[in-house]
C-alpha cells in the first residue's frame, strides 16, 4: 500500500486485515470481465482479491480491490 488510508467518518488511519470465508478460503470479487486467454474464451471471469481495511475507532470496514 503506497498511500495511507483514513476513515472517512472519524479520520483515524485504517488497519489492513485479511478476510476469509467460514471454510478458511480466501474471498474473491468476480468481475464481468473475461479472464485473459483461453479461459476467458470459455466464459471464466476475472477474479480480484480484496484488501480489507478496518477503522479501529468506529469499526467501519472497507474492501478495496488492489492488485
Amino acid at each position: 500500500m503506497t498511500e495511507s488510508r483514513r476513515c472517512p467518518d472519524c479520520g483515524v488511519g485504517l488497519e489492513a486485515m485479511d478476510v476469509q470465508t467460514g471454510d478458511g478460503f480466501k474471498l474473491y470479487l468476480v468481475t464481468n470481465e473475461p479472464k485473459p486467454g483461453i479461459l476467458g474464451g470459455l466464459g471464466a471471469k476475472e477474479k480480484l482479491r480484496p484488501t480489507v481495511y478496518v477503522c479501529p475507532e468506529c469499526g467501519l470496514v472497507r474492501l478495496y480491490a488492489e492488485e
